[in-house]
């Protein structure tokens, strides 16, 4: 990779949230831009990522598409649509453009729909990197070190998707390629699937308690399982929806794991649990072992 396929002369961030604003963060580090734009739907959102020093400058999104050399879009996916259209008649021919987002199926699809010839020079990505917290006050600059980040290119221009790759490397990831909707069924069962059963766990758990303290005696466990339930429920209301057909057979396969469970229970059938454990305990321990790490 030349390495001045990743250099950019001004980025523009679209959303200036934990994500957004730790790419600037990272962009600045490693040396790759000269000045980095941010808007946010809330002023007071980019004078916080201004703060932090991962933006430069407000912007709005016409501003963004006239002037950036590359432009990352890091907004819940259902703002995807208004976005792309408000900066299609701007963007410049020689500026490319990727994002942050969870689905890729969509993001491509809109790409299409609103940007014409420009859709060729927007390459989708994934980076797998976050946390439950959210805003800029959260980003770091070493966010995506060592990190994936999938890229789903469809229809794009070589040099394009050559700057694009190259960005996400400079930042520190891993780049994977997927077609978009292999990426969705995918991410639908070991990203979307395990936040919606956390939401769903917690609200369980508070319409069982009546007049009790629902989390009185929760441990290190709840806290473990459920810490993805603090995330944000705008950004994953719109990953729901956006990946909705491949999160429902997700859902629907996770309901069946449950009804069995639920029969195996109430029959206090004790050699049926022990191996609906046991086996789970097998397929997680043996992914461990691939990552290099010790089994709890």
């Amino acid at each position: 990779m030349n390495e001045q396929d990743c250099l950019v002369r001004t980025l523009g961030l679209v959303g200036v949230g934990m994500i957004g604003a730790s790419i600037g963060l990272a962009a600045k580090r490693a040396g790759l831009v000269r000045q980095v734009l941010g808007c946010a739907r809330s002023a007071k959102t980019v004078r916080e990522a201004q703060a932090r020093g991962a933006v430069d400058a407000a912007a709005s999104l016409q501003e963004i598409a006239a002037q950036a050399d590359l432009i990352v879009v890091a907004v819940p996916m259902l703002a995807y649509e208004e976005v792309f259209a408000a900066m299609a008649p701007h963007l410049r021919a020689d500026a490319c453009m990727t994002d942050a987002g969870s689905t890729k199926r969509l993001a491509v699809e809109v790409a299409h729909r609103h940007l014409g010839a420009h859709a060729r020079r927007f390459v989708a990505a994934h980076p797998i990197a976050g946390s439950e917290r959210s805003g800029p006050q959260a980003a770091r600059a070493d966010l995506f070190v060592d990190r994936p980040c999938v890229l789903t290119p469809v229809q794009c221009e070589p040099w394009a998707l050559r700057s694009v790759e190259g960005f996400w490397r400079a930042l520190g990831a891993r780049i994977a390629v997927l077609d978009p909707d292999t990426h969705d069924r995918l991410f639908a069962r070991v990203s979307h699937l395990p936040h919606l059963a956390a939401y769903a766990l917690v609200n369980a758990i508070v319409s069982l308690a009546g007049n009790e303290e629902p989390f009185a005696f929760a441990g290190a466990g709840f806290r473990d399982f459920t810490r993805i339930a603090s995330s944000s429920p705008e950004m994953w209301r719109d990953i729901a929806i956006a990946n909705a057909d491949a999160l429902t057979e997700a859902l629907d396969r996770l309901r069946m794991e449950l009804d069995a469970m639920r029969e195996a229970v109430a029959a206090r059938d004790a050699a049926r649990l022990e191996a609906m454990f046991r086996h789970a305990k097998q397929a997680r321990d043996a992914w461990l072992a691939t990552q290099g790490e010790r089994r709890a």
